[in-house]
């Protein structure tokens, strides 16, 4: 299949409702949160927008979104700020969403190392390596990880370094739908590892909001 990232604003609960099972609008009406129920009912909605009404979705071991009836299809999602992103692929992935605008340096403080603050000037790097590593979280599938410790970044090309002079292409396989109107153009790639495996490639996303994806 063509991996696709899609990018939406959360849909009214309303009308996310209609694409829910009945199982689904039970749960979503125990959370008190407006938002929360928007959150929850919303991605699942988007689902079932690119995969068919009855794809059948639940949660694996770990806690991470499954469809369980469309063989080969994997996901992942993320939702924050009123935005809701989706990666599928036909291996297992991860993507991570979150505002431009969010302060982000207790997080950096928290889980980057020297040496991964330094591989960016940009003023974005703490939320776009951020955004990797949660990304890079999502795709290892298991539990126990320390972003710190396990979940690491080596390299980075970012258009948004004030001295670097990259650029960045959209890769070629894959797919991207944004909301009509939004503009949150591929500005470079990162490299990563978790926990000593292979290395993995992140597309690096950034606009008003920051959206890395695994490659």
């Amino acid at each position: 299949m063509m991996r696709t990232l899609v990018v939406r604003p959360l849909a009214d609960e309303r009308d996310a409702a209609a694409w829910a099972t009945c199982g689904e609008l039970a749960a979503a009406a125990a959370f008190s949160s407006e938002l929360r129920r928007r959150e929850y009912l919303g991605w699942r909605a988007l689902v079932r927008e690119r995969l068919g009404r009855d794809a059948a979705i639940a949660y694996d071991g770990v806690g991470a979104p499954v469809v369980t009836d469309r063989a080969g299809v994997h996901l992942s999602v993320s939702h924050a700020a009123g935005w809701v992103a989706l990666l599928l692929a036909d291996a297992p992935c991860g993507v991570d969403i979150e505002s431009a605008d969010r302060d982000f340096s207790c997080a950096a403080r928290r889980c980057l190392t020297d040496d991964e603050r330094r591989l960016s000037d940009s003023p974005l790097w703490p939320g776009v390596a951020w955004c990797a590593k949660e990304a890079l979280y999502k795709l290892a599938g298991r539990r126990g990880l320390d972003l710190r410790r396990d979940v690491r970044l080596e390299r980075a090309r970012l258009a948004i370094d004030p001295a670097a002079g990259a650029t960045a292409a959209d890769p070629g396989d894959f797919a991207v739908d944004f909301a009509a109107g939004m503009a949150v153009p591929a500005v470079g790639e990162l490299v990563g590892r978790i926990a000593g495996g292979e290395p993995v490639r992140l597309a690096v996303r950034c606009g008003g909001l920051i959206v890395v994806h695994t490659l």
